[in-house]
């Protein structure tokens, strides 16, 4: 007779191709870019970039958000050098525009790649798990807003980590596409802005300051809105209450 039994492992294959696709895509972008996403590589090319924006406009910016999901699905080197581009190529406005939906398809696809492969199994252990890690793992989902924003907002949490993070912690995709978001503009309208005022630093074969983002006038706010993010856990210890995950 034959057997009705399901065969996991297929089902196991398929879920995790879309993560084996992305390590395969990643470890070629790493050794085929790595030295081509520069500054070096983007003074060479700033007459023929300017150029072929100027001509095709509409391409080029659909391009350039294809280009910078890309790097960031892939986890390749060379997201703030991309932010840049953006400012440089489309100016402060709709530069983080471009830059911010750029990445956000680029993390919201490593995040559906990783959930699908590992994150769902993992996840489902923490739920099931008990004592201080089902007591952690329960205040996340509870405050899962909060959590979500501040690890976009601190500049010490890098990108790839606040990627990959909700996708063990069953975080639902639309709220993780609209933290990431906005999460990610303040940041990004920083650098955009700093990459709008680029050409006379790459005419010089110069470099731009990338840590202005520390100084006090930027930092500070950023700060203010981390502790926004927090917030909402705070009352929540003060009163004893429950916020809405």
């Amino acid at each position: 007779m034959p057997s009705t039994m399901t065969q996991p492992r297929p089902t196991a294959l398929r879920r995790a191709l879309p993560l084996i696709a992305l390590a395969l895509g990643a470890g070629l972008g790493w050794w085929w870019l790595s030295d081509q996403i520069s500054f070096q590589a983007l003074a060479q090319n700033r007459d023929a970039l300017l150029a072929l924006r100027d001509a095709h406009y509409a391409a080029s910016a659909a391009a350039f958000i294809l280009a910078y999901a890309a790097i960031v699905a892939f986890s390749l080197p060379g997201a703030l050098i991309a932010t840049l581009t953006g400012g440089f190529l489309f100016a402060t406005f709709p530069g983080v525009l471009f830059n911010v939906t750029g990445a956000t398809l680029g993390a919201s696809a490593l995040f559906v790649a990783v959930r699908m492969g590992i994150g769902a199994r993992i996840g489902a252990r923490l739920e099931a798990a008990e004592g201080l890690v089902k007591r952690i793992k329960d205040g996340i989902d509870d405050n899962q807003w909060s959590m979500l924003f501040l690890i976009r907002l601190v500049p010490a949490v890098p990108f790839f980590v606040a990627n990959l993070v909700p996708a063990f912690l069953q975080v639902p995709l639309g709220r993780y596409v609209i933290s990431t978001f906005l999460g990610i503009l303040p940041g990004a309208l920083v650098y955009t802005s700093v990459g709008a005022g680029m050409s006379e630093v790459l005419a010089r074969g110069d470099t731009p300051d990338l840590g202005l983002i520390f100084e006090p006038a930027i930092l500070m706010p950023l700060l203010g809105l981390c502790a926004l993010a927090v917030l909402p856990v705070a009352l929540k210890a003060l009163r004893g209450g429950k916020t809405i995950g």
